[in-house]
């Protein structure tokens, strides 16, 4: 397995599973990701098998002031879903960014959600994948969520800090991120 850069030929899968994989209220927009690209602020990888067949995606934005990683979007395909195809994107992720902090959101877990089953295995699926809770929760894009580390030390600070080096200002503004534990 092993993780692709996009490029103008695969562009339009990365961009169609994007839309299938995650709800639009937790979506940046796909232009803002390319210009972001641009600019060497976000990597946006197909991850495929060996024999070229894409299984997933995942999508980086790295703070150019700090040491700071963030795990923004991780997708596998339903044929590529309970073979440890997510494990091993996962530990493509730390080794292609090692020596840095890297983070990652998710939902936060909520009993009372629809899906709370679904945000507790989320949860433990990135615990067995040597993740690790920060006792940090927020709020942004609306949605209450949970940040975890590689075991790395992290404020909120940090956080909205990545947000603001990599994303701006207006953009982080508009965000209203909120420290909610």
């Amino acid at each position: 397995m092993r993780l692709i850069p996009v490029t103008k030929h695969t562009l339009s899968y990365m961009q169609s599973l994007y839309k299938e994989a995650f709800p639009k209220k937790e979506r940046k927009p796909f232009s803002l990701l390319l210009k972001k690209q641009k600019q060497g602020i976000a990597d946006l990888f197909l991850i495929e098998e060996e024999k070229n067949s894409p299984l997933g995606l995942l999508i980086t934005m790295q703070d150019p002031s700090s040491d700071i990683v963030l795990l923004d979007y991780l997708a596998i395909t339903p044929n590529g879903r309970g073979k440890g195809t997510g494990s091993q994107a996962l530990s493509l992720f730390r080794r292609k960014y090692e020596g840095k902090r890297l983070l990652l959101e998710i939902e936060k877990p909520d009993p009372s959600a629809a899906n709370s089953e679904e945000r507790l295995r989320r949860k433990n699926f990135y615990l067995r994948n040597h993740f690790t809770e920060t006792g940090i929760c927020v709020q942004v894009y609306g949605v209450e969520m949970e940040l975890l580390t590689n075991g790395c030390s992290l404020t909120f600070e940090d956080y909205v800090l990545l947000y603001k080096n990599t994303m701006g200002k207006l953009h982080t503004a508009f965000l209203r991120i909120k420290k909610i534990s």
